[in-house]
C-alpha cells in the first residue's frame, strides 16, 4: 500500500492515477485546503478505483499519528505532495511556509519510523538551485540561497531527509521538479487552484475561459530571449509517471539507508511569452495580457538536465508543451463546461 499525501491536488491526483492504474493500493492525506475532495470521484472514474481517504492536517503530529495506527502497518511507500507552494505568497508570510513544509516532512518521518515504512519519494523542485549560473542544471549544480522562503523549505527538506536517511532505516528520492503543466487526457482532472492562480498556465486557461480580465505577465526586462522569465514546462502525465518509476526503484533498492536526487523536466525552457504564443497554437485562441512588474522570489531562468533521470530511472518526458496546453484548455473547457 502507498500513502499519498496531498493526494487530491494536481500532482498528487495524477500520480495516484499512475499508481491504481499500475496495481497499487493507494491511500490518500489530505487537507483539502487547496483541493476538493469531488477528486476522489474523478480519480475513481479514470480507474474503477477509489482511494481511501483520511482528512487530516500533515503538520498537526497528533492527528497524523492518529491516522497511521489505522493505517501505518499495511503501508510499504509513501510518496510526499502535501506542502504549501505559492512563491510569491511565501515571501509575503514566511513563517506559514516553514511551519507548514517542515513540520508536515518531520511528521511523516516519525511516523516512517514508528511503523518501519522504508520508502519515500518527496516531492521538491528546480527552485532549490536558485538563479543559477549555467543552464541546464544537473544535480550535481550547486544549490544556491534561494529566492524564496518556498524554495528554501524545499532545501530545508532535502537536508532533513538526506540526514534521517543516514541514521533511520529509510530508502527516499527527491524529484526536483520544474514546471508541472497540462491535465489527464480524460479531462477530469486538472489543475484547480482555490482563488487566484500562482501558476501561469491556469490563469491563461481561466483568462481564455473568461473568468479572469486578462494575464499579468511580471516582468519583460529580464535577459532573457523575449525579456520574460523562462522556465521548463513538464507534463504532468508525464511527472506523475516519474513517481511510479522512483517508486519503483526504492523497491528494488538493497540499501537501508540510501538517498537520491533527481531532476524531473524537459530539458528545454520556454519564456512566458512562448507560452502564451504556444496556447494560442495549440487551441486558436488569443489570451489578453499586460505587462506587470517583476514579482518578488521570481527568478531569470531554469531548466533541466534530465540525463540522470533518463538513465537511472528509465523515465524521459514524452509530451510536449502544445499537447500539455491543449490538455490543460480541455480541463478547463470541461471543468466550466464551456463549448468549443
Amino acid at each position: 500500500m502507498v500513502i499519498v499525501t496531498g493526494g487530491t491536488g494536481y500532482i498528487g491526483s495524477h500520480t495516484c492515477v499512475e499508481l491504481i492504474n499500475n496495481g497499487y493500493d493507494v491511500v490518500v492525506l489530505d487537507n483539502l485546503s487547496n483541493s476538493d475532495e469531488s477528486v476522489l470521484n474523478s480519480i475513481e472514474e479514470i480507474t474503477g478505483k477509489r482511494p481511501q481517504f483520511f482528512k487530516v492536517d500533515i503538520d498537526n503530529a497528533e492527528q497524523l499519528a492518529l491516522v497511521f495506527n489505522k493505517i501505518g502497518s499495511q503501508a510499504e511507500s509513501i510518496i510526499h505532495f502535501a506542502a504549501k507552494k505559492a512563491v510569491g505568497e511565501s515571501v509575503n508570510e514566511p513563517l506559514l511556509y516553514y511551519r507548514n513544509n517542515l513540520d508536515s516532512l518531520m511528521n511523516i518521518l516519525v511516523e516512517m519510523e514508528r511503523f518501519q515504512i522504508p520508502n519515500l519519494v518527496f516531492s521538491s523542485s528546480c527552485t532549490v538551485y536558485g538563479q543559477p549560473d549555467v543552464c541546464p542544471v544537473t544535480e550535481a549544480t550547486p544549490r544556491k540561497e534561494a529566492e524564496s522562503p518556498y524554495g528554501n523549505t524545499k532545501s530545508m527538506c532535502e537536508d532533513i531527509i538526506r540526514d534521517t536517511s543516514r541514521v533511520q532505516q529509510l530508502k527516499a528520492i527527491s524529484l526536483r521538479y520544474f514546471n508541472p503543466i497540462g491535465a489527464h487526457e480524460s479531462a477530469k482532472i486538472g489543475e484547480l487552484p482555490v482563488g487566484v492562480p500562482n501558476n501561469l498556465v491556469p490563469f491563461v486557461t481561466q483568462t481564455a475561459a473568461g473568468i479572469r480580465k486578462e494575464l499579468t505577465i511580471f516582468g519583460d526586462d529580464y535577459d532573457t530571449i523575449d525579456g520574460t522569465c523562462v522556465r521548463d514546462y513538464i507534463h504532468v502525465v508525464d511527472l506523475a509517471k516519474a513517481h511510479l518509476r522512483a517508486l519503483r526503484k526504492l523497491e528494488v533498492e538493497t540499501r537501508q539507508n540510501s538517498y537520491d536526487i533527481f531532476n524531473i523536466g524537459t530539458g528545454k525552457g520556454s519564456s512566458v511569452l512562448e507560452v502564451v504564443n504556444a496556447f494560442k497554437k495549440a487551441t486558436g485562441i488569443s489570451v489578453n495580457y499586460k505587462i506587470g512588474s517583476r514579482r518578488n522570489g521570481d527568478i531569470t531562468a531554469v531548466y533541466a538536465d534530465t540525463t540522470k533521470a533518463n538513465t537511472e530511472l528509465n523515465w524521459k518526458s514524452e509530451l510536449g508543451l502544445e499537447e500539455a496546453l491543449r490538455s490543460s484548455w480541455n480541463w478547463e473547457r470541461n471543468y466550466r463546461k464551456i463549448r468549443a
